[in-house]
């Protein structure tokens, strides 16, 4: 979605136009939930989560303001939910189990590529895993994950450089 259609859907929600919201959501359903599962590393708290999201997306429209990036914008409300949720838990949560969508054809496959993947991304930190789940599958700049996070733009090219190095030793381009 456009930053101009982006904004004329906040502008309907703001007067009441549900099927703004609906347009906002299909386009976003599939980004919000990976940001928010990047957080809480959970599938059920992510579907919570993500449903929570635009509810608070309709009730907060008011104060959308377009000088911003809206992706970026979306971004963060996410985020700073799933957060928000880990703090009222005060407790780790564990990965999604991808053995709910594996077919039993290529069942040893897919173990076999998600325990190298896995043992490819536990050599990364937190904040390194974070910004690449961000610059990929959130397709965000460095700049706008920087503002999302808080910190330098140079601390994040940073991280992400040496996160994709890392990577890259372990077969993973």
């Amino acid at each position: 979605m456009e930053e101009q259609q982006f904004n004329i859907c906040m502008e309907r929600m703001r007067n009441g136009d549900k099927s703004a919201l609906h347009e906002v959501y299909e386009t976003y359903i599939g980004y919000i939930y990976n940001i928010i599962l990047q957080v809480v590393q959970n599938k059920e708290d992510a579907e919570d989560v993500t449903s929570e999201f635009f509810i608070k997306l309709w009730k907060i429209s008011d104060h959308f303001k377009s000088e911003h990036g809206h992706r970026a914008w979306l971004a963060s409300i996410a985020r700073n939910m799933a957060i928000d949720l880990l703090r009222k838990r005060k407790k780790e949560v564990l990965t999604e189990e991808f053995l709910e969508e594996a077919t039993q054809d290529n069942l040893e496959e897919k173990v076999i590529e998600d325990i190298s993947l896995q043992q490819a991304l536990s050599n990364l930190q937190n904040s390194e895993k974070e910004i690449v789940h961000l610059k990929i599958c959130g397709a965000l700049t460095f700049q706008e994950i920087a503002g999302i996070l808080g910190i330098p733009f140079g601390t994040v090219t940073w991280r992400y450089q040496n996160a994709i190095k890392k990577l890259k030793r372990c077969g993973y381009e």
